[in-house]
């Protein structure tokens, strides 16, 4: 079976006017994006294999259907020990005031911590890193979901003092690996127009067959 990396790119107003976020969605099977869930695996030869170009949208990337192997991180779990930082997979030792000020720090708004707390007990993965010379973290992801099918990927989050060093990169190919190992075949994430190239090294694509993703917005109905 192959995997398709799929990216929905969509204007999406959050809590705060100016920012604007796309959808983005991987997924293995294109007949259960936004149209419900199929009996059986899809046929292999149905599966349309596209060379990917930077400038060529909306395209299909198909990938093998297991993680790739380790040796394919950016950067190894040695090299990130090398260099003084640690991966964390649980929320045991993380600091949820030190996590809010790196939500600030790239842009989110303050979070209530009661209510981060609530939000990582009903995370269902999580990958984060410590530097070990503050003990703080300085990158952090997390995904919701229902085990099975589905999970979105949330707070993908790099200190601005650790970015352009492949922290980023490092949590999402871990964190995205634990999804896949989990059978979860639709996958999607939020993402400011601007860094959408970063997530499409990792295999997404625009819009395949033009399906686009949705959001409820209360300014919408407003109009009607």
């Amino acid at each position: 079976m192959s995997i398709l990396y799929h990216i929905t790119t969509l204007p999406i107003p959050l809590h705060t006017p100016k920012i604007h976020s796309s959808l983005l969605i991987l997924q293995s099977d294109p007949a259960m994006l936004l149209r419900g869930a199929i009996l059986r695996p899809l046929n292999p030869s149905s599966v349309v294999r596209l060379k990917t170009t930077s400038s060529s949208l909306p395209q299909n990337v198909a990938v093998s259907a297991r993680p790739p192997s380790r040796k394919s991180y950016s950067i190894s779990d040695g090299d990130l020990e090398s260099q003084g930082f640690i991966l964390r997979r649980t929320p045991a030792d993380l600091n949820l005031d030190d996590l809010n000020k790196v939500f600030v720090a790239v842009g989110f708004p303050k979070r209530d911590p009661d209510k981060i707390r609530v939000a990582l007990d009903n995370t269902d993965a999580l990958l984060w890193i410590e530097y070990e010379k503050t003990r703080r973290p300085v990158a952090f992801a997390r995904a919701t979901g229902d085990g099975v099918f589905n999970a979105i990927i949330w707070d993908v989050v790099v200190d601005p003092s650790f970015q352009g060093i492949g922290l980023g990169k490092a949590v999402m190919e871990r964190l995205l690996e634990e999804l896949l190992e989990k059978g979860i075949t639709n996958i999607a994430l939020y993402s400011e127009p601007r860094v959408l190239g970063f997530y499409r090294p990792m295999g997404f694509v625009a819009d395949p067959d033009g399906i686009r993703g949705m959001v409820y917005s209360r300014k919408q109905r407003k109009k009607k």
